[in-house]
């Protein structure tokens, strides 16, 4: 069965100024080389995008919340209000049953990790894309935010891999 590619949260208010993501040079960088291996070999594209509160900077209609990729026909926009990307979405009924899911997007510690998962219990077999996930810093680096998430992950049965790895 072919993978389809989920891309959680990639908008503008996380990549771009005022207040990107670290790394969010790179981590876009990785993003459009794993969108456009994907797009090539003709894998399906969901993209999730987070609709934030009236106050957040990715409430929709605002320029934060606008997706940083320009959709192609047949790709499909699942808007969230949740971590779980399942939750109250259509995203279930976008993917083929047991269908493998290739995960990249924002935030490695939120909705990466429960979206991941939620996959996972569905039936689904999941591949997180290492340096093409982020988070901001807390009380951590992100980038060890985001190394600790691929670790819980891996131990929940997810497998990561690079780029090149999966093409």
């Amino acid at each position: 069965m072919n993978p389809v590619l989920l891309l959680i949260d990639v908008q503008r208010n996380m990549l771009q100024p005022p207040e990107p993501v670290p790394g969010a040079e790179e981590i876009s960088a990785a993003i459009d080389t794993l969108l456009k291996r994907a797009r090539a070999t003709g894998m399906p594209v969901v993209f999730v995008r987070n609709n934030g509160g009236a106050d957040d900077p990715d409430a929709p209609g605002t320029p934060g919340w606008e997706l940083v990729h320009e959709l192609l026909p047949g790709e499909h926009v699942v808007d969230k209000h949740a971590p779980n990307a399942f939750a109250g979405t259509s995203l279930a009924w976008l993917l083929p049953p047991a269908a493998p899911v290739v995960v990249a997007g924002m935030q490695s510690e939120w909705c990466v990790r429960e979206t991941s998962l939620a996959a996972l219990e569905r039936g689904h077999t999941v591949t997180l894309v290492r340096g093409a996930h982020a988070t901001y810093d807390g009380d951590e680096p992100a980038a060890d935010i985001s190394r600790k998430v691929e670790e819980e992950l891996t131990a929940a049965g997810v497998r990561v891999a690079t780029p090149s790895e999966l093409f």
